[in-house]
């Protein structure tokens, strides 16, 4: 078999193949036997029928084609394995030349990962520093501010709502969301709502009702909203007083396990200091990829790119429909934005995303970082035991196998980089 490889833009290459006529007379043959299972012969079992009557029988392009197919990825798998290339997706294969007793010729266009030229990645990283990890008393002042929150009595009031309060309230507006009705519990006064919408609220009782306009700050995270006037009605559900229980070696008793309020800040002091650690951890990790990304110049396969945007999208999606309670269909409405529209802006990200993630990985390949059977299948144990009975059946076992692997895989060149920080 002859080849002959074409780079291409964009990260394609075009593989043109040639096999002899005595190759593809191979394929041929091997076509045939397994068409004859499908052919009938009178006084012969299905597939037992001589070659030679088999083919008589047979259309001469149905044969070509099927030994064509054959031939094909046959050829292409095997040159794929045997120069170690990592194509995305399928082969786009177009037939040049066949016919019984000549050579057969066809060329493939395929999409790569791309080649990587590192940086001294081990030089960058060195320069790159953790911070100290604190912990202050406001950090746990304000821990245990929730806590206390979290202890509070409630009981009804038929008052008008005041800073402090605990309000119930449904609203909705014409101008977001398709007029749906929306229901929220929140303490007044402590910046739950805008400012505007809170003062608004201000002043109402259990039952009433009430109609009112808030002006959106630029700023605001809701790009369709920003700047925009928007008109709300809300109802008044209910009026509740909070108080807060007391801080002190009781309420430290109540919660479990403290006798006093001094072993209950130091323990949230330690929880405290696992969250900042676990935050500096993740930042100096992406700062030290990111340098490193930052001195690599590579075309990403605008397919991958591609296939990133549609992942993004997805997420979004789901995180709509599930922690908004909001159809998409909706929320595009609101937003005033098509499918299509959405998936553009993910373009940028994408791109950042996939770049990182192939540095990080021709690093791993670099310092041949390996994960063996047992960690992966640690991994996998460890993620299963968090499933419940339902997910377990509903588990794609060689995913997740996959996945647990190259979750140690990036575990560990990740350690390697951050040894060499310090």
């Amino acid at each position: 078999m002859k080849t002959e490889i074409k780079k291409l833009p964009k990260a394609e290459i075009e593989i043109e193949f040639e096999l002899s006529a005595d190759e593809f007379q191979h394929h041929i043959e091997h076509a045939l036997e397994h068409l004859k299972q499908h052919v009938k012969v009178d006084g012969f079992r299905p597939g037992q029928a001589p070659a030679k009557m088999v083919e008589d029988r047979i259309n001469t392009e149905t044969l070509l084609l099927e030994a064509g197919d054959m031939a094909v990825k046959a050829s292409y798998y095997k040159f794929i394995e045997e120069n170690k290339l990592e194509p995305i997706g399928e082969p786009e294969v177009s037939i040049i030349k066949i016919a019984k007793g000549n050579p057969f010729l066809f060329k493939a266009k395929i999409v790569v990962l791309p080649e990587i030229s590192l940086p001294d990645y081990k030089e960058i990283a060195k320069t790159i520093k953790g911070k100290e990890i604190s912990v202050s008393e406001s950090d746990i002042e304000d821990a245990l501010a929730y806590l206390q929150k979290s202890r509070a009595k409630f009981s009804q009031q038929d008052k008008p709502a005041g800073d402090n309060d605990f309000v119930e309230i449904e609203y909705q507006s014409k101008d977001v969301d398709g007029n749906k009705v929306v229901k929220d519990r929140f303490t007044l006064g402590q910046g739950g709502f805008l400012k505007d919408f809170e003062n608004n609220v201000k002043g109402m009782k259990a039952g009433e009702e009430k109609e009112f306009n808030v002006k959106f700050p630029d700023s605001a995270p809701r790009k369709d909203l920003a700047g925009k006037e928007i008109s709300f009605k809300v109802k008044m559900v209910s009026v509740q007083k909070m108080e807060l229980p007391e801080v002190n070696d009781e309420f430290a008793k109540q919660l479990g396990g403290f006798d006093t309020l001094v072993t209950l800040k130091s323990n949230i002091k330690e929880g405290i200091t696992v969250e900042k650690t676990e935050e500096e951890k993740q930042r100096k990790r992406g700062e030290i990829l990111e340098k490193i990304a930052e001195k690599c110049d590579f075309e990403i396969p605008e397919k991958l790119v591609a296939y990133e945007q549609e992942r993004l999208f997805e997420d979004l999606k789901n995180n709509i429909t599930n922690r908004f309670k909001l159809t998409f269909e909706n929320y595009l409405a609101s937003i005033k934005q098509t499918e299509e529209e959405i998936k553009k802006t993910f373009a940028k990200e994408a791109q950042k995303k996939l770049k990182t993630f192939l540095v990080l990985r021709e690093i791993g390949k670099k310092e041949n970082i390996e994960v063996t059977k047992e960690e992966t299948e640690e991994e996998m144990n460890k993620a299963i035991a968090s499933y419940s009975k339902e997910q377990v059946d509903k588990i794609d076992i060689e995913q997740l196998k996959e996945y647990s692997k190259g979750v140690i895989f990036n575990e560990k060149i990740f350690q390697f980089l951050e040894k060499l920080s310090g």
